[in-house]
């Protein structure tokens, strides 16, 4: 199952294949904000910003998103040297 980003019910992103996916692009965009440690994990997680939050769902049916995948990584290094 894709999964997206979410705002409340929301989608905010185009879908894509895996929740690391949606948590590459959501560091990229500076929407993980924080870690958060637990007591029950040893390690902390990242927390998204407001109320975000990365949810499996189904893509419409005109999206691929192997394809999302692809081109948000073709797009990555544009946006680095682009804020360079």
């Amino acid at each position: 199952m894709p999964y997206a980003l979410f705002c409340h019910e929301a989608r905010l992103s185009k879908t894509y294949p895996t929740e690391a996916d949606v948590w590459k692009l959501a560091r990229q965009s500076g929407l993980v904000v924080d870690a958060v440690s637990e007591e029950e994990k040893p390690a902390p997680r990242p927390v998204l910003d407001n109320d975000y939050e990365i949810r499996p769902c189904r893509p419409d049916p005109q999206e691929d998103p192997v394809e999302n995948r692809a081109e948000a990584e073709r797009d990555a290094p544009l946006e680095f040297q682009l804020r360079s």
